[in-house]
């Protein structure tokens, strides 16, 4: 079972699927249909829309923002009070009367004959949670009155004016289950920024046992790709930064040597080719920024950083073409040994990388050039540079395996690996990887391409290439990239490429689904939610310059209102 399916079901148990009535036109970008006059609530989208809210939290947690939580269920109440002693947060309750909020700019007081009370909140919030929107719509008109972020639970029972309203909106049903889910990622989230902000200082978090959510890992094993393992796991921002001093990160850049693995072809992306081959910015590959940015690092400090690169038959060919335009550059190519099982070639891991390396005695050749670590790349990643805080931590800790980690929900996916040449060079295959250092990175780390929807992403404003390193606009406010779901006619990248007549403008947009027959004209910009499905046999064009703000489009007609 994939780590996708897993958190899938474990949605699907806490009935988050099932919405209270048949949805509205605007709840439709959500849903997977309807039965027995109850809606099907997307799964999917669900899970999207919960990583955006939780990702939003965790950025004004790391900046030490007032959270608000309201609440009006007395059922969840003691989940979210529970939620609230965990995190630490100052939840003020003056919520509970009208005009909390909007009242704080003109204090009145209100006598009665034994007391005074002042009609204010103590402090404003940053950001308000909501965790039954469709009772507390006075929290939301103020909240909005005020330009204050709401993060809410949505049903297909809420009206038009004020799901508008929910800048963070969470498809699901309100049961005890999903609350209980949603109360203990957003503790994991709070808390998780909490312990970043006190490494960064240098202070000692005491974590508090949490009585919500499920059982903690035992100490010293986490789960990696789905499976428990046992290492040491580190917070990025307890590592010891590396010097400042160019000198001394030329000696440590010269122990250095960046391995990708470029074994995945673009079959899944309707492209004749390896993945890498696909254009991302401005007529540039993902293997021609990741040569531009080591050539920069190169010429930067001085040093001589290769890149090689571990091919298989069906790859090396065409990487060849691309790396004759990099002749000026430090760049090998390698074609992998391949295993057979059952007369099938099968994909090769890290390890047996590595392995392939060894070999072919090119890892001798890399220590009798004084090289002393391999920085293994995801091939699909597009954040690929080397980190200065890593390199320096696994050479001063003579750490023979790290792995960098990304947690999502508690699981763990192996991103880049940094190896001691020495380690695979003179030890038995079977002692090759002992129990791993492992860092959590940050998502900034994890640009991958999976299809033409993250395609969109990279092509567009929200991304500009520079010195080989994709740049994220700052002008976007929301800390996450948009959700983009694109129908079949967009899968293959000649198709998405026909029919935009230009990259829209997605710096506001929040989430887009696109489905049948739609084209896109030059110089469109998308902002909020954005949903276009042309019917079969129909045809929907975009024209040039239109702006789509939180807009439904089923049909042409629809554009003109």
């Amino acid at each position: 079972m994939t780590i996708h399916s897993a958190v899938i079901q474990k949605l699907l148990r806490t009935n988050a699927h099932l919405g209270r009535r048949v949805a509205e036109n605007h709840f439709k970008i959500y849903t997977h249909g309807s039965r027995n006059g109850l809606t099907i609530i997307d799964s999917d989208k669900t899970l999207v829309c919960l990583r955006s809210a939780c990702n939003f939290i965790g950025h004004l947690a790391s900046q030490n923002a007032r959270f608000l939580f309201v609440n009006t269920n007395p059922v969840v109440q003691e989940i979210i009070e529970q939620m609230i002693i965990n995190t630490g947060c100052k939840n003020d309750t003056s919520w509970r009367l009208g005009g909390f909020l909007t009242n704080r700019f003109s204090p009145k007081r209100f006598r009665s004959r034994n007391q005074k009370f002042n009609l204010t909140s103590v402090n404003r919030p940053d950001c308000v949670v909501i965790f039954d929107t469709e009772r507390k719509s006075s929290v939301i008109l103020e909240a909005t009155r005020l330009q204050i972020p709401i993060v809410g639970l949505v049903d297909p029972s809420m009206p038009l004016e004020t799901f508008k309203k929910i800048t963070y909106p969470v498809p699901a049903n309100d049961s005890v289950q999903f609350v209980y889910l949603f109360c203990n990622l957003i503790t994991k989230t709070i808390q998780y920024e909490q312990k970043k902000l006190a490494a960064a200082k240098g202070n000692v978090v005491k974590e508090v046992e949490p009585k919500i959510g499920e059982d903690a890992l035992p100490a010293g094993t986490t789960k990696i790709d789905g499976v428990n393992d046992e290492l040491t796991v580190l917070p990025y921002e307890g590592l010891s930064p590396a010097s400042d001093d160019p000198a001394e990160i030329k000696e440590l850049l010269e122990k250095l040597v960046v391995v990708k693995i470029n074994d995945n072809k673009g079959t899944k992306m309707g492209f004749d080719g390896p993945k890498s081959a696909i254009e991302i910015a401005n007529g540039l590959t993902s293997l021609d920024l990741l040569a531009n940015y080591i050539e920069v690092l190169n010429s930067k400090y001085g040093c001589n950083v290769p890149l090689l690169l571990m091919n298989d038959d069906s790859t090396h060919d065409e990487t060849l073409k691309i790396v004759e335009k990099q002749s000026n550059k430090n760049i090998i190519c390698l074609v992998k040994d391949q295993h057979q099982e059952n007369d099938v070639k099968i994909a090769f891991d890290q390890r047996e990388a590595l392995l392939s390396l060894k070999k072919s005695g090119k890892l001798d050749d890399l220590l009798s050039q004084g090289k002393e670590f391999i920085l293994m790349l995801n091939s699909d990643n597009l954040a690929e540079v080397v980190d200065l805080n890593i390199l320096n931590h696994v050479i001063k800790n003579k750490i023979k395996y790290c792995m960098e980690i990304e947690e999502r929900f508690r699981i763990a996916t192996t991103m880049n690996t940094w190896v001691n040449i020495n380690t695979i060079a003179n030890h038995p295959e079977t002692k090759l990887f002992a129990p791993p250092i492992a860092v959590t990175i940050p998502v900034s780390r994890n640009l991958p391409v999976e299809d033409t929807s993250d395609l969109l992403v990279f092509k567009s404003d929200l991304y500009t290439c520079d010195k080989g390193i994709l740049i994220r606009n700052e002008a976007r406010i929301n800390p996450a990239n948009p959700i983009i779901e694109l129908g079949p006619e967009f899968e293959k990248v000649a198709d998405f490429e026909s029919r935009f007549r230009s990259i829209p403008s997605i710096i506001d947009l929040d989430i887009l689904k696109v489905s049948g027959d739609v084209w896109f004209g030059s110089g469109v910009i998308l902002k909020g939610l954005v949903s276009i499905n042309a019917r079969p046999g129909e045809k929907i064009v975009i024209p040039d310059g239109a702006v789509l703000d939180n807009k439904s489009i089923d049909d042409q007609q629809d554009l003109s209102e």
